[in-house]
């Protein structure tokens, strides 16, 4: 019953960031395992998935994965490629696939890719900065390598809980901004906690010889948060839909600078 074998050699698994559960499928019982730990804390046993995409794992590829990213759309498709991988994906039927090897920042690339995708639909987007929660509340900390996101999140005391030190995740509600949760760590090499809370404020980083918060004007707030914007898609009207974003975010959170020392004593500016 060789139609039976193949369906019981291919392994799945949900992934389910910012409210969007992903499947993944595969049929290397080692790259679902490896996806299972990368992806710990954000897998889920629902069987629900708003997009699917089967892996076909080739030889490893000597492409460049530091590369600029290629997403083009024609026809409804997506063509999503990068010295590492390409992929495919149709909005429509919310399905597509990914030819890579087996290696976990592939995969990770064109979850990123599409996630921008959706979200910039729906007035989110996924931006460059620190997030945590701390008394019920989320604050970002946006700003480019270097600019101080993994410090300062090093630097978070005991009641503050983490939810990147690289990629926040920001969805759009009736009643304001939500950020979440995200697998996708930077230096602190530390995936973030699965959970939301509203944004209260984003402070764009600078490094300087004391702790202070000054605020900026709502058009340098536009630009760096635009700056700061992760975003692919070489399309019109997802770009004019990624600076609406940016605009009507700055209009209902506070953004404001935030100057700091590598000190702990940063976070007590921070309520």
């Amino acid at each position: 019953m060789p139609e039976l074998a193949a369906e019981l050699e291919t392994l799945a698994l949900v992934i389910e960031i910012g409210e969007m559960p992903v499947r993944v499928k595969t049929n290397d019982p080692a790259f679902h395992h490896m996806l299972s730990d990368r992806y710990a804390g954000f897998v889920t046993a629902s069987e629900h998935a708003e997009i699917e995409f089967n892996v076909d794992l080739l030889a490893p590829r000597a492409g460049d994965p530091d590369a600029d990213v290629c997403a083009t759309q024609r026809a409804g498709r997506w063509s999503l490629t990068r010295g590492d991988f390409s992929a495919e994906w149709e909005p429509d039927s919310r399905r597509g696939w990914i030819r890579q090897s087996a290696n976990p920042y592939s995969i990770d690339s064109v979850l990123r890719i599409v996630h921008t995708l959706v979200l910039a639909k729906k007035g989110g987007f996924l931006l460059h900065s620190a997030s945590a929660i701390r008394n019920g509340k989320a604050v970002l900390f946006a700003g480019v390598s270097g600019a101080g996101k993994t410090t300062i999140s090093r630097l978070a005391p005991s009641d503050v809980t983490l939810l990147t030190d690289e990629i926040s995740y920001v969805r759009r509600r009736s009643d304001g901004y939500v950020a979440f949760g995200t697998p996708f760590a930077g230096e602190l090499a530390k995936i973030g906690e699965n959970v939301s809370a509203p944004i209260a404020a984003v402070y764009l980083l600078a490094q300087g010889p004391e702790n202070h918060i000054d605020a900026v004007s709502p058009s340098e707030a536009v630009r760096s948060l635009l700056s700061n914007i992760l975003f692919f898609a070489e399309d019109e009207d997802l770009v004019r839909a990624a600076f609406d974003s940016a605009f009507e975010f700055v209009s209902r959170v506070l953004v404001s600078r935030l100057t700091f020392l590598p000190d702990s004593r940063v976070w007590e500016l921070i309520r």
